[in-house]
């Protein structure tokens, strides 16, 4: 199951206040791929598609197409702060990809 870290989900509730909408949830999707693997990307959506999956972790509700959840299974939302800024970090360990480019897995 995906596990929604407690500070991200402290930061996701405040921005569903923020936009006076606390029963919209947290969609995962396929923004792309790259080298280290695909990359996922998130929105807060009001629709939910018959196709999609729903689950809740740590107070939020996540939905996704089936195909995501298959290959999410042991990922995590997290956020971050850093010297670099600060934002919401998608880890899934079973993403694959070897994290670079034109050089093969070594």
């Amino acid at each position: 199951m995906i596990e929604v870290t407690d500070k991200a989900a402290s930061e996701l509730k405040i921005l569903l206040e923020q936009e006076g909408k606390p029963e919209l949830a947290l969609r995962i999707f396929v923004a792309g791929v790259a080298c280290s693997g695909v990359q996922y990307g998130l929105a807060f959506d009001d629709e939910v598609k018959e196709e999609d999956v729903t689950v809740e972790s740590n107070g939020i509700k996540l939905v996704m197409a089936k195909d995501i959840e298959r290959s999410f299974s042991e990922g995590s939302i997290d956020f971050v702060e850093d010297e670099n800024g600060k934002g919401f970090m998608i880890r899934n360990p079973t993403a694959g990809g070897c994290g670079s480019c034109g050089g093969g897995c070594h």
